[in-house]
């Protein structure tokens, strides 16, 4: 595997890849790796000839500099991982090799239409101007067939399918399952952040969800909402930031189950002084 830090060096060696008739595919990580990494990487190995992991913390998409600070990073781990599963290239650049100093003292502009005033893009303003950045910045290095996504970050996933369309990239977005800890707490690089007892709390976040499904369509969207949040909040070390029934193609809230064919319910909850964000498909 090769590790590459220079954007000249890794579009030099994609370019090679790509004069040889080979597929490339990416996979876009902030590191601290586990399991649910591990799927998209398997899924993006299975399916191309040569899969490319980038393992960048992003400046730009934080908008707490204590949350940029306290992110787990352990870049000799990721490397052992990665290689062991069979990836090409690991870029891990500087914020310095990928930004200019503009770039990062000034906000990156792009029309959300909207699905940047919901959920996430409410609570951290800002966080998807720099999502948007970093990733139309790894397209353009890279130029992938395809790019693997995991479906925790829903509304990321809607908004870089949204960049894809209004940028004109030519690639495959591929939207992956949740994978989740035996307890169903969802994989995430933050859950490395939980003591022991905090980790027990944070798995009644899936058991909330998972059993909010069986109430659909019998109580009205908002009923099951408040429901929802007072379930999660009744647990130890629980507090809602929100929790959101919407469309899953437009992540506009729904007032009835009729409102739409595809509904998603979506949350964040701090455990502690973790932040955690999870979602579950009602309809």
């Amino acid at each position: 595997m090769q590790i590459i830090r220079s954007v000249a060096e890794l579009e030099s060696a994609i370019e090679n890849f790509k004069k040889q008739g080979k597929s490339v595919g990416l996979v876009p990580t902030m590191g601290a790796l586990h399991d649910g990494h591990v799927s998209l990487v398997s899924k993006c190995r299975k399916e191309n000839d040569i899969a490319v992991v980038s393992v960048f913390v992003n400046p730009t998409q934080f908008n707490n500099k204590t949350d940029l600070a306290t992110y787990p990073r352990d870049e000799k781990k990721d490397a052992a991982l990665l290689e062991s599963k069979g990836v090409d290239i690991m870029f891990a650049p500087q914020p310095e090799d990928v930004y200019s100093e503009e770039e990062m003292s000034k906000t990156f502009d792009f029309d959300f239409q909207g699905l940047d005033k919901v959920m996430e893009g409410l609570q951290r303003p800002g966080h998807f101007n720099g999502v948007v950045q970093i990733v139309s910045k790894l397209l353009s290095f890279v130029k992938p067939d395809k790019a693997y996504f995991g479906e925790k970050d829903f509304q990321q996933v809607a908004i870089i399918k949204l960049m894809v369309r209004t940028m004109g990239f030519k690639l495959e977005i591929v939207q992956c399952p949740i994978i989740r800890e035996e307890s169903g707490l969802a994989r995430s690089s933050r859950n490395q952040l939980l003591s022991d007892d905090e980790r027990k709390n944070a798995a009644n976040i899936y058991r909330v969800l998972k059993e909010s499904v069986n109430f659909v369509p019998s109580i009205a969207p908002a009923e099951l909402t408040q429901k929802v949040v007072d379930e999660i909040n009744a647990c130890d070390g629980l507090q809602v930031e929100y929790y959101e029934i919407v469309n899953g193609d437009t992540l506009q809230k729904i007032s009835s189950w009729d409102d739409a064919d595809y509904v998603v319910g979506c949350v964040t909850v701090h455990c502690g002084k973790v932040r955690l964000i999870d979602n579950i498909r009602l309809k």
